[in-house]
């Protein structure tokens, strides 16, 4: 059976931090991936994950800034990690591998946002190919590991999901113009399918997958394309953009809350396959319905989700486990 996409009630809310939300949780024994772990929330759940016992595996682009960033974290180690570049993508997973037999969790937290039209080696638009694809590659890279311990798989989409559905016709703007805020809120669609997919064909496995929205956070270099007429978009009653804007603005231990809830909590036995937001699986919003909180159809819709799986196979050429896919 489906999770079903409402609340759960949990007692824990948007003010919560990631400390809250794991209290009391031994992860002593665990072995966590995080991607994108050495900044912004990525670098408080791995702190917080680290503190509660875990070790853990992050990937960075830069390994010497990512080691400098973690100095004084224990228990975690840096491993090279280019998400938009299918080579950098297999090599991860396949060192991984080799020197772990299991992945309690994976936490999918790197990403990109609002960046100029640019393309991947594969020729797919950046966003998408670093945020989806290259998620969706690593991810079936550490398959094996992760069935193993009957793992969690923890995905980062976003409110900006309701920019855009997949645009299954020109996912890689091909013929229509680019709209980085388009691009963006498609990436991020596609990152919440991804773990109602992954969901359904690992939970027979004892492999769970969730989306987490994390909030709008103040201490992130997300934004870092972001223009100065952006922001003020996002700071203004204007429409457009900024209807997306979060009633509060959260800290970094807030922001990282939702994941390492989802990552972690017994509160989610036997569930999967929803989108998360404010330490709590997110209400459904329906189609004619104009608000912030919650998540889209389009995101969370199993036929979609498996529509953009076969895509993500295509545009990435990589083959899942055979027993996956039987």
């Amino acid at each position: 059976m489906k999770t079903p996409q409402r609340p759960i009630g949990t007692g824990f809310d948007e003010k919560s931090t990631a400390k809250d939300v794991i209290a009391g949780i031994d992860m002593e024994g665990k072995r966590i991936v995080v991607t994108g772990g050495h900044s912004g929330i990525g670098l408080e759940a791995t702190r917080v994950l680290s503190e509660a016992g875990a070790s853990l595996v992050v990937g960075a682009r830069n390994v010497s800034e990512a080691k400098k960033a973690l100095a004084g974290v224990e228990n975690v180690e840096v491993s090279e990690l280019d998400l938009s570049e299918p080579s950098s993508v297999d090599g991860f997973a396949e060192n991984f591998r080799k020197a772990y037999g299991s992945l309690d969790v994976l936490i999918n937290n790197a990403g990109i946002m609002a960046t100029p039209f640019l393309r991947n080696s594969q020729g797919n638009e950046m966003q998408f190919a670093t945020n989806h694809l290259g998620h969706f590659r690593l991810t079936g890279g550490l398959w094996d590991v992760i069935r193993n311990a009957k793992g969690r798989v923890i995905t980062l989409s976003s409110s900006g999901h309701q920019f855009s559905g997949v645009d299954f016709d020109d996912p890689n703007f091909q013929s229509r113009p680019y709209d980085k805020w388009v691009a963006y809120g498609q990436s991020k669609t596609a990152c919440s399918l991804l773990a109602v997919h992954l969901d359904e064909i690992g939970k027979e496995s004892g492999v769970r997958a969730f989306a987490v929205h994390p909030g709008w956070i103040a201490s992130t270099n997300l934004g870092r394309f972001m223009t100065d007429q952006d922001r003020a978009a996002f700071a203004s009653p204007a429409p457009g953009a900024a209807k997306f804007a979060a009633s509060i603005i959260k800290s970094g231990p807030q922001g990282a809350a939702t994941t390492v809830w989802a990552a972690t909590s017994p509160q989610l036995e036997g569930m999967g396959g929803v989108y998360c937001a404010d330490c709590d699986i997110a209400p459904l919003i329906a189609d004619e319905v104009s608000q912030q909180n919650g998540v889209r159809r389009w995101a969370v819709d199993p036929g979609i989700a498996e529509r953009l799986w076969e895509l993500g196979g295509r545009l990435s050429g990589f083959r899942w486990p055979v027993e996956i896919l039987a």
